[in-house]
């Protein structure tokens, strides 16, 4: 695979818990383009269930829903504007609002999610997310993402 979104993050956007490839202690996500489509996959660990030894949170749940809409937003901001990735650094979107629909509960395995941007402007990039494990959709989310200004 190529370069995952995050890792074209300015270093001064690096060190989101979920996404920031320079927090050793966070998530570490990594997504990528799979056509119109951004994927990303997250191994689950033990200590990430809310109670129920088989299942994780839904509080996982909604930080990676929100961690790979902010990525796929930058990533599809770039290729609307005619940017490769890595040619420069990735704008950096954060949430404005975050809505997540709980299908099912999610078993402690790999999980996958997948983002389609189905609204892209200037500033704010709407991001719909399908999280499924073995191929069962489990949540899904719908994640408004607004453009940091650049840094001065």
């Amino acid at each position: 695979m190529s370069d995952a979104f995050q890792d074209h993050y300015a270093d001064t956007f690096a060190h989101c818990y979920g996404c920031g490839r320079l927090n050793a202690d966070g998530y570490q996500l990594k997504s990528y383009w799979d056509g119109e489509e951004s994927v990303c996959r997250f191994e689950p660990r033990p200590y990430h269930t809310g109670g129920f030894p088989e299942y994780v949170y839904g509080g996982l749940i909604a930080s990676l829903v929100d961690c790979h809409s902010a990525a796929t937003a930058a990533a599809a901001k770039a290729r609307a504007d005619g940017h490769a990735l890595g040619s420069r650094p990735l704008d950096r979107f954060v949430t404005a609002s975050l809505k997540v629909d709980f299908i099912k509960p999610t078993p402690l395995r790999t999980i996958c999610l997948r983002g389609r941007v189905v609204e892209l402007t200037k500033r704010k990039a709407i991001v719909q997310t399908t999280v499924a494990v073995d191929g069962v959709v489990c949540a899904s989310g719908e994640a408004v993402m607004v453009k940091l200004p650049d840094p001065s």
